[in-house]
């Protein structure tokens, strides 16, 4: 498979130091996030037998059937699908163009389940930049842009959506840059971004035009203070603040929150501005709040489920232990369980 080359330079992610955070809704989650980065921590929990059950509540499966199988289900209750193939921090131009493989295959899986003249694609697939190549050093944006064209090539002749998903901040410069250049053939391509960093409000302005559509989520990696909120009431009202802005725009805000003080207070913001519910939509991810998100799709809201696939699901799992306490009691309960 060929790799596109940028014609122009992109941004390269940097390299800095993460210092520990302390967010209060979870004070075990520096810790967790810390542990997502140890090989020896990584041993264990794949290979603890009750991790199995803790996998397969927040992970549709490891195979791309088991995504599908997901999918089919989430679409047969009213709910719409943003599907991730696992995998970033890809170091090999081999692994990265097998991944591109990989979403052109479950693209072309997905097309027949695409109802073509619906005002919006209730079928999405999620992308990360560093799965794509995006840390293969000096030529890794332009790699990483090559072959998101690639997906989004695909992704338009099967009538699927695609967004670019947000990593941590030192991605951020190139992963913005890359949509942009990937809007200028694909403006349907959604972005995200993270609350939780200082940045945030302002790209929510620079990215509130016409047409686009903007993830809002709060983020879930280890960010140091410098760029990032700590304190997790600081989150709530910067994630608001963001709200306000993409909702006052001209795009497509995307509400990707599972707190229920979020979630409440999007209809009243989409409402002073206008915005009916075809005008927004919420996103939760596949495993969090079910009954919720049954709850909003049969109230007519648009309802779309992050689904993700795949072997490598560790870094993805502990992200989610690491954001709420109740995921680490869960597994904890697992751990302990005869059951």
């Amino acid at each position: 498979m060929r790799s596109v080359v940028a014609s122009e330079p992109l941004p390269s992610p940097s390299v800095t130091s993460r210092a520990l955070p302390r967010l209060a809704s979870n004070p075990l989650r520096p810790v967790i996030l810390a542990a997502a980065k140890s090989p020896r921590v990584r041993a264990l929990v794949t290979t603890a037998p009750p991790t199995r059950r803790l996998v397969d509540r927040f992970v549709a499966g490891d195979t791309r059937p088991d995504a599908l199988a997901a999918t089919k289900a989430l679409l047969g209750t009213g709910r719409a699908v943003s599907i991730d193939h696992l995998g970033e921090d890809t170091t090999d131009l081999a692994q990265a163009r097998a991944i591109v493989v990989e979403y052109e295959a479950l693209i072309a899986d997905l097309a027949p389940l695409v109802e073509r003249d619906a005002p919006m694609s209730a079928v999405e697939v999620s992308v990360k930049l560093t799965a794509l190549g995006l840390a293969l050093g000096a030529e890794g944006p332009g790699i990483a842009l090559g072959h998101a064209r690639q997906i989004c090539a695909a992704a338009a002749a099967a009538g699927v959506w695609v967004t670019v998903d947000a990593e941590d901040h030192t991605t951020t410069d190139a992963t913005l840059s890359i949509v942009r250049r990937l809007r200028e053939d694909f403006p349907w391509v959604g972005a995200v971004l993270q609350a939780y960093l200082r940045r945030t409000e302002a790209d929510c302005r620079d990215l509130s035009g016409p047409g686009s559509r903007v993830r809002l989520c709060k983020g879930a990696y280890r960010e140091p203070a410098s760029v990032a909120y700590q304190d997790s009431a600081e989150v709530d009202a910067s994630y608001l603040r963001c709200l306000r802005v993409l909702m006052a725009g001209q795009g497509y805000p995307m509400v990707a929150s599972h707190d229920p003080a979020i979630v409440a207070a999007a209809g009243p913001l989409a409402a002073e501005y206008a915005r009916g519910p075809d005008g927004f939509e919420h996103q939760m991810l596949y495993g969090i709040r079910d009954l919720e998100q049954r709850r909003l799709a049969g109230a007519g809201l648009r309802m779309r489920v992050y689904v993700p696939y795949g072997a490598q699901w560790y870094g993805y799992l502990m992200r989610r232990l690491a954001e709420r306490p109740s995921n680490l009691r869960f597994f904890l309960r697992s751990v302990v369980s005869r059951d």
